[in-house]
């Protein structure tokens, strides 16, 4: 970094940072686009929508087998190759979803577009810490996930309304083309820096025979299922209980988006200024409280449009947190563990999901996977509290060693000044 800046530079790295935001969008269209053009697919194959809705079951396995794999057997590459290589593969899976032909090789497609999707995050995620200044590691890990972000502002209901209107396959294309577009950047600008480690995959997964990098994949599989217990039903949340017609839950997806991009660039700036471990804490108190509004003021259109606004912004600022937090917990095998949090996040997108229908399918109304997703968000919180009273004991045990260390110092010392005083006595005695 300190090169960057001597040669003057400076706007290589943040074209760099870029060309992360890009993959983000293309992987980000990918993931939630599939929830929109959903009938649409099913329609032309003529399965039904749960059939269909396995095709989002199938992207999500795809990350979760594909996150620790791929960066696990890859960690040992040039970070830029292997990223460049991830962007051409959801390039060639993308386009082999759009022409294939009929359901069974669709789902085929769609477990292999998502391996790609966890490792792309959490090799990016610590490229982006390294090339950033000292201090602003975080905000760097935001700027990739601006692309998520982006993705549900613009380029998810661009992509949907071209799915309604003229071809889902098209859709998928496009995706493809923004793909090679991210795999063409990360050539042109992205720096050649070497492999973290040249530890092989056995010796990277050592780093999970510790206890904290298990308590922040609970942060990750179980806190934020908060964000998708609300979201997975926030279509019939706005029109059953809020009042709003269908046509307008484009719109308010794009408030929630508008939502997601400011809480993304916020948390990068609080994990920067605190630390990763509070920022995380207080975003996940912050969850449980919007939560619990949600539940109560959804009834109203104007509070229930502010709440999908703050809501969307308190879910998503803990991402680049919980990324740091996970980097500095795994000295060496970085890559791995970043891309675990992937995985583990799409666990907690299937988790909230059907723990947050259970009530619904229960009868208790389109507002009860709030107080689903705010249980989920406070056991979150209480993984944050072990953590961070563990590491309160481990600064308390080092403390307590260095002082023992120290008196037994002092101690030696102290019985070899006595032994040579001794010495010299006798000495002078025997003269």
């Amino acid at each position: 970094m300190k090169e960057i800046k001597k040669t003057g530079v400076f706007s290589t790295m943040k074209l760099s940072l870029f060309t992360l935001t890009i993959g983000g969008f293309c992987i980000g269209m990918t993931e939630f686009m599939m929830m929109g053009v959903l009938p649409d697919v099913a329609g032309s194959l003529g399965v039904s929508i749960p059939a269909a809705g396995h095709l989002i079951s199938a992207y999500a396995l795809g990350v979760v087998i594909g996150a620790p794999l791929i960066v696990g057997l890859a960690g040992h590459f040039p970070p830029k190759k292997v990223l460049i290589a991830l962007m051409l593969g959801f390039a060639v899976f993308n386009t082999l979803f759009a022409l294939a032909p009929n359901y069974e090789w669709l789902v085929l497609a769609r477990l292999f577009a998502g391996l790609p999707h966890g490792a792309f995050f959490g090799m990016g995620a610590v490229v982006a810490s390294r090339l950033a200044e000292p201090g602003r590691e975080a905000r760097a890990v935001s700027v990739m996930f601006a692309g998520l972000t982006l993705a549900n502002i613009v380029g998810v209901p661009l992509g949907t309304y071209i799915g309604h209107n003229l071809s889902w396959r098209l859709s998928f294309l496009i995706i493809a083309f923004v793909a090679l577009l991210a795999a063409g950047s990360i050539k042109r600008w992205m720096p050649v820096l070497k492999a973290s480690a040249n530890k092989g995959f056995a010796d990277n997964l050592k780093v999970f025979k510790k206890q904290e990098p298990w308590l922040i994949i609970g942060i990750s599989a179980i806190g934020t299922g908060g964000l998708f217990a609300w979201i997975s039903y926030i279509a019939p949340l706005m029109v059953s209980v809020a009042g709003f017609s269908s046509n307008s839950i484009t719109f308010i997806m794009i408030i929630a988006g508008l939502g997601m991009a400011a809480g993304n660039f916020v948390g990068g700036r609080l994990a920067d200024r605190f630390s990763p471990l509070k920022t995380t804490g207080i975003l996940l108190v912050s969850m449980i409280l919007s939560l619990l509004i949600v539940s109560v003021v959804t009834h109203y259109k104007i509070p229930a449009v502010v709440m999908t606004f703050v809501t969307g912004a308190v879910a998503f600022a803990v991402i680049a947190p919980m990324q740091m937090l996970m980097i500095r917990a795994a000295k060496g095998s970085e890559m791995l563990a970043s891309s675990s949090i992937q995985a583990s996040a799409n666990m907690g997108n299937a988790l909230g999901a059907w723990l947050g229908g259970l009530p619904i399918a229960a009868g208790f109304g389109y507002t009860s996977p709030e107080y689903v997703g705010a249980g989920l968000a406070f056991t979150g919180l209480l993984f944050c509290l072990v953590l961070a009273w563990n590491k309160k004991k481990q600064v308390q045990d080092d403390a307590l060693r260095v002082a023992a260390e120290q008196a037994t110092g002092q101690g030696h010392i102290h019985f070899i000044e006595q032994s040579h005083k001794k010495s010299k006595y006798e000495n002078i005695h025997q003269q």
